[in-house]
């Protein structure tokens, strides 16, 4: 699927409706809804991770006194330990579109119609974005034929 650097795109490569149509073809097999903690409850596990991880550096003799970089230092990891948890939790409590449809009663299947004006517009705006940028791509690549 090749494109012509004029922009022209060539008859073989899909639309943007056509390929959210593949796309959710497959969606029993490839799109799943994961649990994401957000707001309040992402802060408390902040904050629970930046007590745990003081209370261990205290316990070891260190103190913020001595290090004038231990909060970032603390603040960094405290999120770092934050995450981990949220992309556990999301891989660990996953549903697929076909359970997620049935737990809704969404017989007619809105959630995919949905879906497919969602997958439509992001694909026409991920080829917007990329198009708008190609002039800097080509002036890149012209700098580096050229050596400058």
């Amino acid at each position: 699927m090749a494109t012509a650097w004029g922009g022209k795109m060539g008859a073989e490569e899909p639309a943007a409706a056509a390929l959210a149509s593949q796309i959710l073809s497959r969606a029993d097999r490839d799109v799943t809804f994961m649990v994401h903690l957000v707001g309040e409850s992402q802060d408390m596990l902040v904050r629970h991770f930046v007590v745990f991880i003081e209370t261990e550096l205290v316990n070891r003799g260190i103190s913020y006194g001595a290090h004038p970089l231990l909060r970032p230092f603390i603040e960094t990891h405290a999120r770092e330990l934050t995450e981990f948890v949220l992309q556990g939790i999301g891989l660990r409590h996953q549903f697929g579109l076909q359970a997620l449809e049935n737990m809704a009663g969404d017989p007619s299947r809105l959630l995919r119609i949905d879906l497919w004006d969602s997958l439509g517009s992001h694909i026409n705006d991920a080829q917007r974005h990329f198009v708008s940028g190609v002039g800097g791509l080509r002036r890149i690549l012209v700098q580096i034929e050229t050596g400058a």
